[in-house]
């Protein structure tokens, strides 16, 4: 079955990187539309980013526009979050999901299977 599995999530200071991994299997990786979205705490889970089985960004949130990158590695089966100048409000659980069902990139209703979350605290 289709498995997501992130990493590379931890405790940061402000304006501080990380880079996230979502390693995937049981599919066939390139055909898919993979997402990025995060969860505040107290908060309702949000987009973050979107990218094609080709590896062009198709969506971006207003609020990481410059600052992060998404990515993929399809030989790798592997989606990238790529996060520079971070702030205290990118803390959050981050999670992968695979795009399955048409519509909006940033609607997580959209998207099928989804990773168990990797914590990313940004102190200030």
């Amino acid at each position: 079955q289709v498995q997501l599995v992130e990493s590379g999530g931890g405790l940061v200071q402000t304006g501080g990187s990380l880079r996230l991994s979502c390693a995937a299997s049981g599919l066939t990786f390139s055909n898919y539309i993979m997402g990025w979205f995060r969860q505040p705490p107290g908060k309702g889970r949000e987009s973050v980013a979107a990218i094609s089985g080709s590896g062009r960004t198709l969506y971006s949130s207003d609020s990481v526009k410059g600052r992060f990158t998404i990515s993929r590695d399809n030989a790798e089966n592997t989606v990238y979050l790529q996060m520079n100048s971070l702030k205290p409000e990118d803390t959050g659980t981050y999670y992968c999901a695979r795009k399955f069902y048409s519509g909006d990139y940033s609607d997580p209703r959209n998207f099928d299977y989804w990773g168990q979350g990797t914590q990313v605290t940004v102190s200030s």
